[in-house]
């Protein structure tokens, strides 16, 4: 199965989302883009999933541009508030889904509440996305 989940910066829900469907299955093909690709993964996107043993040390920024040429059974939008617009898929893709979250990264105040935030999203996008596994591998046995 291959899975493309999408943000605009591609820093952190996305690349958040990548980790844990790899890590409720290394068999799936996971991959996370951007309409306006970042610079790097945010520090403290990397940092709150090396808490849960999830590894994005060598996770970078990608263009969606890079996979329209590519199938996916899945594409997945993950941006939230109100201010963003959710990128479009122009590939070939058999399931399109959103499932929206707050961006971390804009959070304020203190280093323990940017941080609590991240840690607020991350385990948000694991939840939701541990339930859409488990509805696509369901699925797929029938």
């Amino acid at each position: 199965m291959k899975i493309l989940i999408l943000c605009t910066g591609n820093s952190c829900r996305s690349q958040m989302a990548e980790g844990f469907l790899k890590s409720f299955n290394k068999e799936l093909e996971v991959f996370s883009a951007g309409t306006e690709p970042s610079n790097q993964v945010h520090p403290k996107a990397i940092q709150v999933m090396k808490e849960i043993g999830i590894d994005l040390s060598e996770n970078y920024p990608k263009s969606v541009d890079k996979f329209l040429n590519k199938t996916f059974d899945y594409v997945i939008t993950v941006c939230g508030g109100a201010n963003e617009s959710c990128p479009t898929f122009t590939g070939k893709v058999k399931n399109r889904l959103h499932i929206g979250f707050d961006d971390p990264a804009d959070a304020t105040g203190t280093e323990k509440e940017i941080l609590n935030e991240f840690i607020r999203v991350r385990d948000e996008i694991q939840h939701d996305f541990k339930l859409l596994y488990d509805t696509i591998s369901n699925l797929n046995v029938k």
